[in-house]
């Protein structure tokens, strides 16, 4: 359920307004071939993850298959993947307190939550995993009542905005491939049940059997509750009006006329970003915390404040919030978009290097050789590719090929 609600934020409710506009309602095509990627990512996972149960997972088997490099750069680029998406999920914050407060400046909701949740932060987590199951749940719950409703508000307009407005393929392949990056954002979050698979316990038979359910299930309803949102929306709302200066999932539930309706979809995605915003600024504490332990960053990230929390990674992991705020004040009309481009390398190098890790993973084994993970790093190149030809996502390679040789120089000094 974690897992799940760690990949249903933002990315469904704002990043989906975000995507339309690249591809109008062919997007759920654009959808599609995400999930795809993301289910040949899966069973990438799934097999190395039995074969090597361990918590560092894709950084440990990066490093042990291709090399110390290999495992240093994955490492870092999913840590700094998963601090600037806690700036995507502030910025969407920022977005969503416009529907009480569209007057209010975005870097004063930014600051006010970003305080709330790094001092819970630092004080007690002994609640995490209830809080964020709980959070979970009620995104789940929320999607599946979007979606009854929105059945039911279809059933009486037709699907005809899925052919108005320039057809079922505004943008043409283009359109489509360029929302792909979207969904690849929209889908982050679901390797970290690698992580967590990492340490299950019980007998090897049990062991195994459990994480092939976990890995095609968790896949298996995402692509259900994205395909089936998208399909609502779509439906209900032309697609030249969805997400514009606000969720799809409120300009949907306007459109329906049910009282509050609105405004309560809008709470509850506030709920769901300030959710992801407080599992994400954990885990990537987690991970500096655990980098400086293991002699890959300065010493004094791993070491533990008066409340036992590791108050100086916390800090240092907090710079995702720093950023967002600082562009949210330069750029608020366009801060939600600069976020996402500059968090996607992390995300898009690191499942690229999980496809790379199979390929090595397999031939180390003597194994058949996993065609469907050399189309997965093809996909994935692609795409990282493609950023640098749209004008929305440039800013990915601008900051990411950079940030990749100051790693590199920063592991040639490592001793």
């Amino acid at each position: 359920m974690i897992a799940i609600g760690g990949a249903i934020g933002t990315g469904l409710f704002l990043g989906s307004g975000f995507a339309i506009g690249f591809a109008g309602p062919s997007v759920i095509v654009s959808y599609s071939v995400g999930a795809v990627i993301a289910f040949l990512l899966m069973r990438c996972l799934a097999e190395m993850t039995i074969a090597h149960p361990t918590p560092g997972s894709f950084g440990a088997w990066s490093e042990f298959y291709i090399g110390p490099l290999a495992g240093f750069l994955v490492r870092y680029s999913y840590w700094s993947c998963i601090v600037f998406a806690v700036g995507t999920e502030v910025t969407a914050i920022a977005v969503y307190m416009r529907y009480w407060f569209p007057t209010a400046p975005g870097w004063v909701w930014i600051l006010g939550s970003s305080s709330v949740l790094f001092t819970v932060n630092a004080l007690n987590v002994k609640v995490f995993g209830v809080v964020e199951y709980s959070f979970s749940t009620l995104k789940v719950v929320a999607i599946v009542a979007f979606i009854l409703l929105g059945a039911w508000v279809v059933s009486g307009t037709g699907i005809s905005n899925y052919t108005a407005h320039g057809g079922f393929f505004p943008r043409g392949a283009w359109g489509i491939w360029e929302a792909v990056i979207v969904s690849i954002f929209s889908y982050l979050g679901i390797e970290m049940i690698a992580v967590a698979a990492g340490e299950t316990a019980g007998n090897e038979m049990d062991v195994q059997r459990a994480v092939r359910r976990a890995f095609r299930s968790t896949v298996a309803r995402l692509v259900i509750f994205y395909l089936l949102t998208l399909a609502v929306i779509l439906a209900i709302v032309p697609w030249t009006e969805a997400g514009k200066g606000q969720s799809p999932f409120v300009t949907v539930m306007a459109r329906s006329h049910v009282p509050f309706a609105a405004g309560v979809v809008n709470f509850v995605i506030l709920i769901a970003a300030l959710s992801a915003m407080n599992s994400q600024l954990y885990i990537t504490t987690r991970m500096m915390f655990s980098l400086a332990r293991a002699g890959d960053a300065p010493r004094r990230f791993g070491l533990l404040g008066k409340r036992g929390t590791p108050v100086a990674a916390l800090l240092l992991s907090s710079i995702g919030i720093a950023v967002a705020t600082l562009v949210n004040f330069l750029f608020p009309d366009t801060a939600f978009t600069l976020m996402v481009s500059i968090s996607m390398f992390g995300a898009m190098f690191t499942w690229l290097m999980i496809f790379v890790t199979h390929l090595r993973f397999r031939r180390a084994h003597g194994r058949k050789y996993p065609y469907a993970s050399l189309v997965g790093a093809v996909l994935m190149a692609s795409i990282l590719l493609t950023t640098a030809f749209t004008a929305e996502f440039r800013m990915t390679l601008v900051y990411g090929l950079p940030m990749l040789g100051l790693l590199w120089f920063a592991w040639r000094r490592l001793p």
